[in-house]
């Protein structure tokens, strides 16, 4: 790509803002599931506050506490957050089942 060219990223659907008690299980160097919540929902995937430092790619599974959804994902990426945490993005790796059937469209 030429110099001075940017990539526009544009997602196939609309991430929703909504706060969802969730489970990751996964991390390489942290055993154990953390307990935590989603910034924002889509069928595809979902953005996660966690105290843990994820690898870009990195396996989880991720799931609703109540049980109803629970799905092997990906780690999109990770940014450290103001203080103290790190915000991943997840994808889900089978969105056909994903979360977005119960989110509204």
């Amino acid at each position: 790509m030429p110099r001075g060219k940017k990539f526009v990223f544009h997602r196939v659907e609309e991430r929703i803002p909504m706060e969802i008690p969730v489970l990751i299980d996964g991390h390489r160097r942290a055993p154990g599931s953390e307990s935590t919540f989603t910034e924002n929902v889509s069928a595809r995937g979902a953005r996660v506050v966690s105290v843990r430092r994820w690898e870009q790619g990195e396996s989880l599974v991720f799931a609703s506490r109540t049980g109803e959804f629970r799905s092997p994902a990906r780690v999109a990426y990770c940014q450290p957050l103001q203080g103290d945490g790190f915000a991943i993005g997840i994808e889900f790796l089978e969105p056909k089942r994903a979360m977005g059937c119960s989110i509204p469209r």
